[in-house]
């Protein structure tokens, strides 16, 4: 049993509150709220539109805060009520437990103590779903959403359904563009904290399943779980086409040429040849005509190939100002030559640019194919012969 009078310390000096959002839940929630006023008295019960006893319920705890949502909205539009209101009490942390029994208080410390030592960190509360009273559709849910987070931001988690979670208040505050209401806004909310660069980070916790026949859940099965899934598919598209390609690079951008040389060259466990083609692949897509989508090419052939990511991206890179018109220069040249063209008679201006392009766009797709397949057959054996001859350690 934790130790209560030092538990309700932890939770002032982390100036950490307690949310519960219920909707219906009248025949656990009495028993979830006394629970938790063992531990503190910062208690926020958002009520959503509940038809049953809970606002009577509510009406029994003078000290907890309430909040009451007239019609029943969903649970996230819930969750952004309690948040808003625990920013505006100036609350640093909130931990959110849901209303039907399912998490136990005493697991509280386990968030308090991993916040202290982890400050301003996302805590998300690990349930063990291999007990055999865990409903088959909840169990493929959890292995389902695991796998699109880390799709979405590479982060592996042990549970991202989980209702029982901390979270750092003044990161929620910065996140303008959410836009899900139900139960699909606990996934976006995390995924976009981890965009953020917010810590993830898991505790175990117990989780009581009550016996089927008496069983209440509000989640609909088809609507909701077809929610889940068109939010997952969303965030996954931005992840792909945007957000992971451009954290990758700002990562690329804050190591300098030395330090970039020995992690992901000198010191790498990847092959001589491994590293050479990496080389190649990124010159190849950097100079062809893609652009906005060359880091994400790279990266996908890069994955597909087995190749050295970090080397592909940051070679890729080579089509970025100054080298952008001096390449487009050097593809229309080529291609001028291979078509026969006048065009090949042009002189460099640092001017090249969309207008050339569009006045010759088939010398100059033709030129950067050229390009790009003669940089691939000078620099892929260059590459190989210089590690071979400076990275003597490696094959």
């Amino acid at each position: 049993m934790p130790d209560i009078p030092l538990v309700r310390q932890q939770f002032k000096d982390l100036n950490c509150c307690i949310i519960i959002p219920t909707y219906n839940n009248d025949h656990a929630l009495e028993e979830v709220i006394n629970g938790v006023l063992q531990y503190t008295d910062a208690v926020i019960v958002v009520n959503d539109g509940a038809t049953d006893q809970t606002a009577e319920i509510m009406d029994r705890f003078p000290l907890i805060q309430k909040i009451n949502i007239p019609v029943n909205t969903g649970k996230g539009w819930a969750l952004r009520q309690g948040f808003k209101h625990a920013i505006a009490k100036g609350y640093r942390y909130a931990i959110t437990i849901d209303s039907d029994g399912q998490h136990f208080p005493e697991d509280l410390p386990l968030f308090l103590e991993t916040a202290d030592q982890n400050p301003d960190s996302m805590i998300l509360g690990a349930r063990d779903m291999t007990r055999e009273e865990v409903p088959g559709t909840s169990s493929f849910g959890h292995k389902f959403s695991i796998f699109w987070f880390k799709v979405e931001t590479g982060i592996t988690v042990l549970d991202v359904q989980t209702g029982y979670r901390l979270y750092p208040l003044n990161k929620i505050k910065d996140i303008k563009r959410v836009v899900s209401r139900k139960y699909e806004y606990e996934v976006e909310i995390l995924v976009r904290l981890a965009w953020r660069g917010v810590k993830v980070l898991s505790v175990p916790v117990k989780v009581y399943y009550a016996p089927k026949e008496t069983r209440v859940s509000h989640f609909r099965k088809f609507r909701d779980f077809s929610r889940v899934s068109i939010v997952n598919s969303i965030l996954v598209f931005m992840a792909l086409l945007w957000v992971r390609p451009l954290s990758f690079f700002h990562g690329l951008r804050k190591k300098s040429v030395r330090e970039f040389i020995m992690e992901y060259i000198v010191n790498s466990r990847d092959s001589n040849a491994k590293l050479a083609k990496s080389v190649a692949l990124g010159l190849f897509i950097g100079v062809t005509p893609i652009w906005g989508w060359q880091i994400v090419t790279t990266l996908g052939l890069a994955h597909l190939f087995r190749l050295n990511k970090f080397v592909a991206v940051a070679v890729s890179n080579i089509s970025l100002p100054p080298m952008l018109p001096f390449i487009i220069f050097l593809s229309y040249i080529i291609g001028g030559w291979v078509l026969g063209s006048n065009g090949s008679n042009l002189e460099y201006s640092p001017g090249f640019g969309l207008h050339w392009i569009k006045e010759n766009l088939a010398q100059y797709l033709l030129g950067s194919l050229m390009l790009g397949i003669g940089l691939v057959i000078v620099f892929g054996p260059l590459s190989y012969l210089l590690l071979h001859l400076f990275r003597k350690t490696h094959v």
